[in-house]
């Protein structure tokens, strides 16, 4: 796998050409990336679609919870997501299938996001969480990765051009599975670059300065943590928990300062509304 990785054959060349001009021929649709990326959009919406599909083919490794029997979790996370999707901030809200799961793990303090806007929970993490200002923040983090399209770049990065191609293309079903499990996981190789969380973080207060909800939930988050000495690995470990709180209320301020809700009382409904 290691060699595959660093080698991409001539049709991958061939298959990246289309896609490299696709890219650069493309609007770039509101506050959208502005990476170097070889995927088009409909690309990135492709992978996320399968690697969504690998994700609930495989509940033992995922236990998702069941939205008609846990449709009270559902509509509270949904409401928080639409909120965020709804500022008309987010790049490709219209174009990205935007949907988001929820993992039952108690002891997972994680979250995470597939290309295309596919964004998954764990119970933990949502346990973990003392109002829903902070959960607001976490998932604008994670639509913000997506809508920046951090995650196609840093996939690319990790694995090769080549290997992404053939999952695309369904021609390599073992990759998709380890390539699931490397996000849930929070492998290592595939963490963020200082810039991508800084990114992230900035425009998760951005987002949530047009709705309803505090915009420095993300920061009271990273307080949380640091106070209990846990920081998750989907949130990386750079830069540290101190800088980004400064670069969080760097952008607070930068977006006008406003203050919102926090939301305890509803979101102690959205606990309750979990399995024990």
């Amino acid at each position: 796998m290691k060699s595959t990785r660093n080698r991409i054959p001539y049709l991958a060349i061939m298959l990246s050409i289309p896609l490299l001009l696709l890219q650069f021929s493309c609007v770039k649709e509101k506050d959208g990336d502005n990476s170097f990326n070889l995927f088009t959009i409909q690309d990135d919406i492709n992978l996320g679609n399968q690697i969504a599909m690998e994700i609930e083919s495989d509940p033992v490794a995922y236990p998702l919870l069941d939205e008609s029997q846990y449709s009270d979790a559902y509509t509270h996370l949904n409401r928080v997501v639409d909120a965020i999707l709804n500022t008309n901030l987010v790049a490709y809200d219209n174009t990205f299938p935007w949907e988001a799961k929820i993992i039952h793990d108690d002891a997972a303090i994680n979250a995470f996001a597939t290309p295309g806007g596919h964004i998954y929970f764990y119970t933990g993490l949502i346990k973990e969480l003392d109002n829903e200002a902070q959960f607001a923040g976490v998932a604008a983090h994670e639509i913000a990765h997506c809508a920046r399209r951090h995650t196609t770049d840093q996939l690319t990065k990790a694995y090769g051009l080549s290997i992404l191609i053939s999952i695309v293309l369904g021609e390599d079903p073992s990759a998709l599975e380890q390539l699931a499990a490397d996000l849930a996981g929070g492998l290592a190789s595939l963490a963020f670059s200082r810039k991508d969380e800084y990114e992230a973080d900035a425009y998760a207060v951005k987002y949530l300065s047009s709705t309803t909800y505090h915009p420095l939930g993300l920061a009271d988050f990273f307080n949380k943590l640091e106070n209990m000495s846990i920081f998750p690995i989907f949130l990386s470990t750079h830069p540290s928990p101190e800088d980004r709180i400064e670069k969080i209320n760097e952008a607070w301020e930068t977006y006008g300062s406003k203050v919102g809700e926090y939301y305890e009382v509803r979101y102690q409904d959205f606990k309750n509304s979990l399995p024990n």
